[in-house]
């Protein structure tokens, strides 16, 4: 790469996310970290201290969102480069984001093999987007800023959030014993199937195999869902294995697995492309006493939440969480979720 005493500010409010970043852009020659922050308004504050040659900057941001930063900073300091890395879809963000006079837009789960391409284009004054965005939106029309068109014959789209605000279905529940899990993961799974909507569960086998017989009692015929794609079952712990990297999810590959684990969901949709995921992955991690691991799991299923157009499900057993040093963990883990029921939170 062909860069020489580069500046980058880094602006992302989730520290595993600037952790990479930052990682991958000191192996770099001539690309030097000099700041991060992790809302808009510092970002904006940054900018006019270390006025950065390069910004990497996230949308969904605290105290001012990554495209109102952005408008403020081409304001302060219009030598600096944009480069937003977001894991938000719709192309009426993709768009406006772009339109503030950005380099770049590249998605979370692409960064592993775009970010660096993306710094090099900015950099050189071009534009760059994700590919995969591209494919998702297009339905073979090009895309503002690019010359690239896809057929909508051969690409199977995610439905992303509207807008940056929108609302989002990322639940936890919280239940006393296994019945009543199996109890609300059921109610949830047969609304969703019901509908025409495909089901992700990812789950332990005890459980998967007590859902199965409970849908199938219910009258629904599970076989056939799981022949169609629309009810598709996965092992907790196998999952777990694909983006867990030194005891804590790897962002870059949590986003990859996800976002392939939708993908194919949403292309066997029967009714209106929505997705219902439900699982107990970051329960898991708690009850193996690692909750750092679950609460950025939660964090990263949250990102998935309000990116697509999916609701998320997780299931805790309130006998894991009884003891009184997992309280703080508890209630951090509430704060990732649009809503939490079956369980009075205690400060």
């Amino acid at each position: 790469m062909e860069t020489s005493s580069i500046r980058v500010l880094l602006v992302e409010d989730y520290e595993p996310w600037r952790r990479y970043y930052s990682t991958v852009l000191q192996k770099q020659q001539g690309l030097q970290v000099i700041g991060e922050a992790s809302d808009g308004l510092g970002a904006i504050q940054k900018t006019v201290e270390l006025q950065p040659d390069l910004i990497l900057l996230d949308i969904g941001l605290p105290t001012l969102n990554g495209i109102a930063a952005a408008r403020q900073i081409r304001q302060v300091f219009p030598a600096s480069k944009i480069l937003f890395v977001s894991e938000n879809r719709s192309v009426d963000i993709a768009e406006e984001a772009l339109n503030t006079g950005a380099g770049g837009y590249v998605l979370k789960s692409d960064a592993a093999g775009e970010l660096l391409p993306a710094i090099k284009a900015v950099l050189a004054g071009k534009r760059f987007i994700s590919v995969s965005l591209a494919v998702h939106a297009l339905n073979g029309s090009p895309l503002p800023q690019t010359g690239a068109s896809f057929s909508s014959d051969t690409v199977t789209t995610l439905i992303p959030a509207q807008n940056m605000g929108s609302a989002h279905q990322h639940e936890a529940g919280f239940y006393a014993d296994d019945s009543a899990f199996l109890q609300c993961f059921a109610s949830f799974m047969e609304g969703a199937l019901k509908h025409g909507s495909p089901v992700i569960l990812i789950a332990t086998a005890s459980h998967r195999k007590s859902l199965f017989q409970i849908l199938k009692a219910d009258g629904l015929d599970v076989d056939a869902a799981i022949a169609q794609g629309m009810y598709i079952p996965l092992d907790a712990a196998d999952t777990l294995q694909t983006f867990m990297v030194n005891d804590l999810p790897d962002p870059v590959r949590f986003m990859s697995v996800a976002r392939d684990l939708v993908k194919g969901a949403v292309k066997n949709a029967k009714g209106d492309r929505h997705v219902a995921a439900c699982g107990e992955c970051a329960p898991i991690l708690l009850a193996r006493g690692n909750a750092e691991a679950a609460i950025r799991l939660e964090h990263l299923w949250d990102e998935i939440a309000k990116s697509y157009d999916v609701d998320i499900l997780c299931g805790y057993v309130s006998t894991a969480l009884q003891e009184e040093e997992n309280s703080h963990s508890l209630l951090r883990i509430c704060a990732e979720h649009s809503a939490i029921h079956g369980r009075e939170i205690v400060h």
